[in-house]
């Protein structure tokens, strides 16, 4: 039996894992996202605890989640899993569980609430970004993902509106020049589906985390304040600062590429949501760019 092939469940491998490091599982319940590759388990243990099991897609997601939680993670306290077991060969892990539920989850709150929930928000992403010193990059790290612009605009180039290539070719270009910002911890994707929320908030979900500038984890966070420039500025509160003009036009260049990549994703995996995230990017970078920008556009 394979790492994924017992109906309701993982393979048997993931399961002797599992029940090795935490005693007998009672019943296992699939909690994967509703997209390709994804593969999680509740885990609800003979003790009376509940910890998820989790299968990464490839080496390197298991690497980065493991090295977060092995480095970083556990000063964020209760607002985040512990490890309990990992397993490269698998590639899998087993984490405890941490209340609430994603705060993408469309549950309607007043605006006052929402102000205060991303207060939190920016407190919490203070906390990852400050748990450990910030450091210099070496030579390429940090660096904004040009290398797969063009892979990425031909799959998205159907969803494209006029100008929007040139658009997204003018800030890459442009991040050429740009100077190397420090380096510190990143979720990688911080956005409200790994954001629970109980009275209280938590993230989950550290394949993506690596060292990067600290701007990285609004790229889709971002997605979240578009039309409402009253959550930005709760963020900010609770980010306890506001972005360096630098962190700014390094932000536009970020999530213009993560913009691309997701349409062409999107595209190709029949996601519609984060197809229309994407376009939603695009179309905001472009309404909000400096008539700098746009005049070399047009020339």
């Amino acid at each position: 039996m394979g790492v994924n092939s017992a109906p309701g469940g993982p393979g048997s491998a993931v399961r002797r894992f599992a029940e090795r490091a935490v005693g007998p599982i009672a019943r296992w319940t699939d909690a994967s996202w509703p997209r390709e590759g994804s593969r999680v388990w509740r885990a609800d243990g003979a003790d009376g605890l509940v910890r998820y099991v989790k299968v990464h897609q490839n080496d390197r997601f298991h690497g980065r989640e493991v090295t977060a939680y092995r480095t970083w993670v556990p000063a964020l306290g209760n607002a985040a899993p512990r490890l309990v077991a990992a397993d490269e060969r698998l590639p899998a892990v087993v984490v405890t569980a941490v209340p609430g539920r994603p705060l993408g989850d469309g549950v309607l709150r007043t605006p006052e609430e929402e102000r205060a929930v991303f207060v939190r928000i920016g407190a919490l992403a203070a906390a990852v970004h400050g748990s450990t010193p910030p450091r210099t990059p070496s030579a390429g790290e940090g660096q904004p993902a040009v290398r797969r612009l063009d892979r990425h605009l031909d799959g998205a180039r159907a969803h494209l509106g006029p100008g929007d290539e040139e658009f997204v070719r003018a800030l890459a270009a442009r991040s050429a020049g740009l100077p190397a910002l420090d380096l510190v911890p990143t979720h990688g994707d911080f956005q409200l589906r790994n954001l629970l929320w109980s009275g209280r908030l938590a993230v989950i979900d550290f394949e993506r985390s690596e060292p990067q500038p600290a701007l990285r984890d609004l790229v889709r966070l971002s997605d979240a304040w578009t039309g409402r420039p009253d959550l930005h500025e709760a963020f900010l509160t609770g980010y306890g600062r506001r972005l360096t003009p630098l962190e700014e036009e390094r932000l536009a260049v970020d999530s213009a590429l993560d913009a691309v990549s997701g349409i062409q994703y999107g595209a190709a995996h029949d996601d519609p949501e984060v197809l229309a995230r994407g376009l939603r990017t695009l179309a905001m970078l472009r309404s909000s760019s400096s008539p700098g920008l746009r005049e070399r556009e047009r020339r």
